[in-house]
């Protein structure tokens, strides 16, 4: 696997597929720049070596240009994180954008203009890709948010780089942390996958059966299984198309000794509401008229004991509706767990929207091994989905 450190970029022009896909409020402003700063250490790598960086990402979906999803809105962001000036062309292919790449200096920096301007990048059309690699001699990929799409600037583009191709410094990591997890991680292996639907997560509790000793089945998704064994759940949402599923899934891991664990007790409420009547009940016998919106206080405890018994953790979606401050005390007390076995010497990944969005909210961050930055790329990895992106380096 050929990274940033195994390349020199003195006088060499790196072109870097970045995923500068950030938030932006209406004033235009970054609201969360965490994919900027994840992407400094390979750009400042880059820079030190005496080497020049051309920067290409995409923002949003745009239908052809549009100015509210132009990268210009981003540059003064990128270049406060980086600590270094950013030059910006509003263009990412053609003699404008050759002829900037031309201009630039060992030690500065160019931001492309989106590259989803132009339909030919998610269409991974070969010759938009070769339009891109005239502008650098090294290509660096760095974005495991768009590391699971075939466009021109995350697979195609590496084809004109035979020799001269490899992972930055986050997209190693990314890849580096999901191997723990799925390869070399040490034992006893934990997954935690919480969320919605058994739906979004069927090829990912397959795919990790033959890996992890425990899984740790919550949030809304626990109440297929629950019902599908005969418990009352009230108004709990369940997909009572997947209670099969979900009873066979039980019986594999029964087969491969992964020990399932699932909450015993809930939080009910008689609303979905922040403000609704609460009581604590048992898992199987919650009343009509009541929903589980939480782990109770009995499942808190015991996902404690199996977290800090484990040495590598994953972590996949809440335990409950964390978004509503009255029902995410089974969220924070798992993070809280997690964080501790941390720091007590396991290895903890937390990846997915939903469970990144609470890592953050709630400040586990730095409590944690590693915070995956690709929401879909992650979950097509856990999967055990080959991703082009990453195919197209290491081929």
């Amino acid at each position: 696997m050929k990274t940033i450190n195994d390349f020199n970029f003195e006088n060499k022009k790196a072109l870097i597929r970045v995923d500068f896909n950030v938030p932006l409020n209406e004033s235009f402003e970054v609201t969360d720049a965490t994919r900027i700063v994840s992407a400094k250490p390979t750009i400042i790598k880059i820079l030190e070596d005496g080497g020049s960086c051309i920067l290409m990402s995409h923002l949003g979906r745009p239908k052809g240009v549009q100015d509210e999803f132009s990268l210009k809105h981003i540059a003064a962001k990128v270049e406060d994180i980086i600590g270094v000036g950013v030059k910006f062309i509003d263009q990412c292919v053609g003699e404008k954008a050759e002829e900037a790449v031309t201009n630039l200096e060992p030690g500065e920096i160019l931001l492309l203009e989106n590259l989803r301007f132009h339909k030919e990048e998610t269409a991974g059309d070969k010759n938009f890709a070769e339009q891109l690699s005239k502008l650098g001699d090294i290509y660096v990929n760095d974005a495991f948010g768009t590391a699971h799409r075939a466009h021109a600037s995350t697979t195609i583009v590496a084809q004109f780089f035979p020799d001269k191709k490899c992972f930055g410094n986050l997209l190693a990591q990314e890849i580096d942390s999901i191997k723990k997890v799925m390869e070399t991680g040490e034992k006893p292996i934990l997954a935690v996958l919480g969320g919605a639907k058994v739906s979004s997560k069927i090829t990912i509790i397959e795919n990790i059966l033959d890996k992890v000793d425990h899984l740790i089945i919550g949030g809304g998704m626990s109440f297929t299984f629950i019902k599908a064994q005969g418990g009352k759940i009230g108004n709990s949402i369940c997909e009572d198309d997947k209670m099969d599923l979900a009873l066979d899934i039980l019986k594999q891991a029964e087969a491969k000794n992964v020990q399932v664990h699932i909450p015993v007790d809930v939080i009910a409420a008689d609303d979905f509401s922040n403000d609704a009547n609460t009581q604590i009940v048992d898992i199987n016998e919650i009343p009509d008229g009541w929903e589980g919106v939480d782990a109770g206080p009995k499942s808190i405890e015991i996902f404690d004991k199996v977290v800090n018994e484990s040495k590598t953790i994953l972590w996949n979606g809440p335990l409950g509706v964390f978004e509503m401050e009255s029902f995410a005390k089974g969220t924070i007390e798992l993070g809280n767990s997690i964080a501790e076995a941390t720091e007590n010497g396991a290895f903890s990944l937390v990846g997915g929207g939903d469970s990144v969005a609470a890592v953050k909210q709630f400040g586990f961050e730095n409590k944690v091994s590693y915070v995956s930055t690709g929401g879909g790329a992650m979950l097509e990895s856990l999967e055990g989905k080959t991703l082009p992106g990453i195919a197209a380096i290491l081929e």
